[in-house]
């Protein structure tokens, strides 16, 4: 009877421990399972590696959008300043990941996972723009939109979509599909510099939101037409001079205004359609002189204008004597300053000094038709 009683007990040990190594490799079966199909990525991690890479210059800033960026809001010394509520506020401190994903799109998604950093792009909405950067060309366009991005409230496309001259066949609804996703309070915008000289821009941007606030950066029309030119020239080395361009016939001196190099200088032509659409208070006209001699005036303004804190200030600039604009100073954690591309500040051709003063001269009446319509003395005379 005792050893029976022994061999039952030894036997029923046996039986628990068997029972016990099978429910351990159920465990470790369903934790390996979990782990293969992505849901343990859970754990945070550091964002700093990422953004090094992310914010260290913008030499195509075509290839970026916001959706490609890490948010300012996660830079260690970047502002908090927040139009929101306490709680929303709170939300956001609770749930830092969370606001990485505003930033992330599926082409992006990839990479995070690869970092261990939990991604997931269902946070905001895509909504039309509040406000369009509607031109011109070679007028600090691209500067402003980098220069704002800086800002926790501002989410832009980073390249141009051109949907109001060249894609509105395609409709609003492909239209705000490139928008980045936004929290409310955020700012949604896109810059397309052609619009401002498009005719029937107006009135399409105005059958997508009549309320719109709209930005245009302006530049001496004269320095403006050369960049221009410089620009064209570096893309096609065969380009006519451009004297020959500007001039319908060099004896006579007549400006031929079908270029459009010489037609975008005309400010206050392109403002009148404009002005048939949107009254002048829905306008900010922006000085590329001074977006390069006080971008941080510039900028106040333009953040004013746009309902913004002013958070983007004196600290952002600093003066790169090469490139002769300013730059972004680095981020925390970045290699290099974010300067714009080699495309930027190239050096412009030698223009015979008759034709830039022929330039001025037909220049000089739409010039201060347009101080008169704007309101403002850009001193280009």
């Amino acid at each position: 009877m005792g050893c029976s009683g022994c061999r039952v007990r030894f036997n029923f040990g046996k039986v628990l421990s068997k029972v016990s190594v099978f429910f351990t490799m159920v465990l470790i079966f369903t934790y390996f399972f979990y782990c293969l199909t992505g849901f343990c990525d859970s754990a945070p991690r550091t964002l700093y590696s990422q953004q090094a890479s992310d914010y260290d210059i913008l030499d195509d800033p075509r290839r970026l959008s916001d959706e490609q960026r890490p948010s300012p809001r996660l830079l260690p010394d970047a502002p908090l300043h927040r139009n929101r509520t306490a709680s929303e506020d709170a939300a956001q401190v609770e749930a830092p990941g969370q606001q990485l994903h505003l930033h992330m799109p599926d082409s992006a998604k990839e990479n995070a996972e690869s970092n261990g950093i939990p991604v997931s792009n269902t946070f905001g909405t895509k909504r039309f723009p509040q406000a369009i950067i509607i031109g011109v060309k070679k007028g600090g366009t691209r500067a402003l939109l980098e220069f704002l991005r800086i800002h926790p409230d501002v989410r832009a496309v980073g390249a141009e979509p051109h949907f109001f001259d060249r894609f509105y066949d395609k409709g609003l609804e492909w239209y705000r599909n490139l928008m980045p996703r936004t929290l409310d309070g955020q700012i949604t915008m896109e810059k397309t510099p052609s619009y401002f000289v498009t005719k029937e821009a107006p009135s399409r941007v105005c059958t997508m939101n009549c309320q719109a606030k709209l930005i245009v950066v302006v530049r001496d029309p004269v320095t403006r037409a050369v960049s221009d030119y410089t620009q064209t020239l570096s893309k096609n080395p065969g380009l006519p001079s451009f004297q020959s361009l500007a001039l319908k016939n060099s004896s006579t001196g007549l400006i031929d205004t079908t270029w459009s190099a010489v037609r975008i200088g005309l400010y206050a032509k392109h403002l009148e359609n404009w002005l048939q659409h949107f009254p002048l208070s829905h306008f900010l006209f922006v000085s590329g002189e001074r977006l390069v001699s006080d971008p941080a005036g510039e900028m106040g303004r333009v953040q004013d204008f746009l309902g913004l804190k002013r958070v983007v200030s004196d600290k952002h600039f600093y003066f790169n004597q090469t490139k002769g604009f300013p730059c972004l100073k680095k981020p925390e954690g970045s290699s290099r300053p974010r300067c714009l591309g080699k495309s930027k500040g190239r050096p412009h051709p030698q223009i015979p000094s008759e034709v830039l003063q022929r330039l001025r001269d037909f220049y000089r009446p739409f010039n201060h038709r347009f101080y008169q319509m704007s309101g403002q003395d850009f001193g280009w005379d």
